[in-house]
């Protein structure tokens, strides 16, 4: 019997609390019911210095090539006659590469001190599949022995025997990233701040009535019975009122998104950040945020598209970094991004560059290790035509694991020397 509720369950947290978050089919919940989940289930006291993880993925297969650009390397303008950025149009970083000249931003918080730059970070056996290899990064798990995410585990490892609150992790998207679904963990996943409210319509009424019945609004039974584990229908109640109390708090903290620093140039990253940064500033219980950038899969046409998207990651992450920093809040929160593979050194007759595997990852804050870390991957020295990498992801996960979200590390991705990136 006990199999059975814990498989339901799963199958509640695979598309639950995500299905909760949708525009059509968020339940009404009455106030009362907030509230007397509230007085039942005192949420942990807010701290100022608890650390914020966000994590910002590049969709698609970010080119590492023309984003830590190997100037001082023949190989890669041979390779590239019309792709390679000339030397001329870069901003010098150190060790003989550089940034594109559109990634000012970048530049200005790498010589802040606010940046770090991982070389070559990839995985044995690579893949170059979008799927498989986005579920190896987002599973921590090369052989995807692994069905739940490393970050969902992180939270499960956290709970000492209870249900997590939806709330304690944030995911900017339409669903949430397998990364961060646990046994136990599912976080609120949304694109808009509207999208936490329930809009009525005739195709919702099924969806109404089955909420109905899950939150009790009809009164016929106590709002949540006795606190039995093996109890489903009070585990599904439970999780409802929880995200709902989540979502009214994030509705609450976001409000209206204007402008200011996070404009045209930060395109939409830059506003799933500014809300990240507003859900900072007003001290939820989020430990840790999660939004992605997507149209990192240049076959074709790679010239022009990946200026833009190094122009709205660029601006996008300077404009975060700073308005942390004026709210005073930078001290809490590191920002990892990452790829799920890069692309092949050789330009395409397509004008773009086809599926690679070793690229950067970037680590952002005030507590960082700042500077650049590992050695760029040889052009020389190829794994089938790609980069070979140097640092395994894992490595880096160990790190920010251990030294910032103060975890054991091989309790959720196994033994892994972690690297040392948080100063």
């Amino acid at each position: 019997m006990a199999d059975k509720l814990f498989t339901s369950r799963r199958e509640f947290l695979a598309g639950g609390v995500t299905f909760l978050s949708a525009a059509s089919t968020l339940p009404v919940f009455l106030g009362r019911t907030a509230t007397a989940l509230a007085s039942m289930e005192p949420r942990a006291k807010k701290r100022d210095d608890a650390p914020i993880l966000v994590v910002v993925q590049l969709a698609g297969g970010n080119d590492g090539l023309n984003t830590i650009v190997p100037v001082e390397m023949d190989e890669y303008y041979r390779a590239r006659p019309r792709l390679a950025i000339k030397k001329a149009n870069t901003l010098a970083l150190k060790d003989g590469v550089a940034l594109p000249s559109e990634c000012d931003g970048l530049k200005g918080l790498f010589d802040e001190g606010r940046m770090a730059v991982i070389q070559g970070v990839g995985y044995p056996n690579p893949n170059r599949s979008h799927f498989v290899s986005m579920d190896v990064w987002h599973t921590a798990d090369p052989d995807l022995k692994a069905h739940n995410g490393w970050l969902g585990r992180y939270f499960d490892s956290c709970c000492n025997g209870a249900d997590p609150s939806p709330s304690d992790g944030v995911a900017i998207m339409s669903e949430a990233p397998l990364a961060m679904q646990g046994e136990k963990f599912m976080p609120l996943s949304f694109e808009s701040p509207d999208a936490l409210r329930w809009r009525s319509g005739e195709r919702d009424k099924a969806a109404a009535e089955t909420f109905r019945k899950l939150n009790n609004l009809d009164g016929d039974k106590p709002l949540i019975e006795a606190a039995d584990e093996d109890d489903l229908a009070s585990y599904l109640q439970r999780a409802a009122l929880q995200a709902q109390v989540g979502a009214d708090e994030i509705r609450s903290a976001a409000g209206d998104l204007g402008s200011g620093r996070f404009n045209r140039r930060t395109g939409g990253l830059g506003r799933s950040l500014q809300m990240v940064a507003r859900l900072i500033a007003a001290d939820l219980p989020t430990r840790i945020y999660y939004v992605s950038m997507g149209g990192f899969d240049t076959h074709t046409g790679q010239e022009g598209r990946h200026r833009n998207l190094m122009t709205e990651f660029s601006s996008a992450m300077k404009a975060f970094i700073d308005q942390l920093a004026e709210d005073k809040l930078l001290e809490r929160v590191v920002v990892m991004s990452f790829s799920e593979f890069g692309r092949r050194v050789e330009e395409n007759s397509s004008g773009g560059t086809d599926h690679g595997e070793a690229a950067p990852m970037f680590l952002f804050g005030s507590r960082i290790a700042p500077g650049l870390h590992g050695k760029h991957p040889s052009l020389t020295n190829l794994h089938r035509g790609d980069l070979e990498f140097g640092v395994d992801f894992r490595r880096v996960y160990a790190g920010v694991l251990r030294d910032w979200l103060k975890q054991k590390p091989e309790q959720i991705i196994g033994r892994q020397a972690p690297l040392r990136l948080i100063a």
